[in-house]
């Protein structure tokens, strides 16, 4: 087990996080239920998956807790580029949270490819 707030990539997904809720906040009431919604459970995933695969025993559930991080981060892009398109975002806004997000799917890639080898070796 670790402790997910020694890890920079969890500490990257948290601060993008909470940008993602401070963003959120400017988008319409209508959309509470809707796209603020999911942006903020596609965005916050990413950190709580993190930190529930470190409280696993083995590296193969943290890797397999890292790949859903993966896909929530896949996930995350797309709804930036959505709310970019239908004008909920500006685009400074959206290149600036888009490359965190980028950086952050980056980091997850490589945390997961290290944790797979650790898991093979054992």
């Amino acid at each position: 087990m670790k402790d997910f707030r020694d890890l920079k990539v969890w500490e990257r997904g948290h601060n993008l996080t909470l940008k993602i809720y401070k963003m959120t906040s400017c988008f319409p009431r209508e959309e509470m239920y809707g796209l603020t919604s999911q942006i903020r459970r596609a965005c916050a995933s990413i950190p709580t998956n993190i930190a529930e695969g470190c409280g696993r025993s083995r590296d193969t559930e943290l890797a397999r807790f890292i790949e859903i991080a993966i896909g929530s981060a896949s996930e995350l892009e797309y709804l930036l580029l959505l709310s970019r398109d239908i004008e909920l975002i500006d685009e400074d806004a959206y290149t600036s949270l888009m490359a965190d997000a980028i950086e952050v799917k980056k980091m997850l890639i490589s945390f997961f490819k290290s944790v797979k080898l650790k898991s093979n070796k054992q």
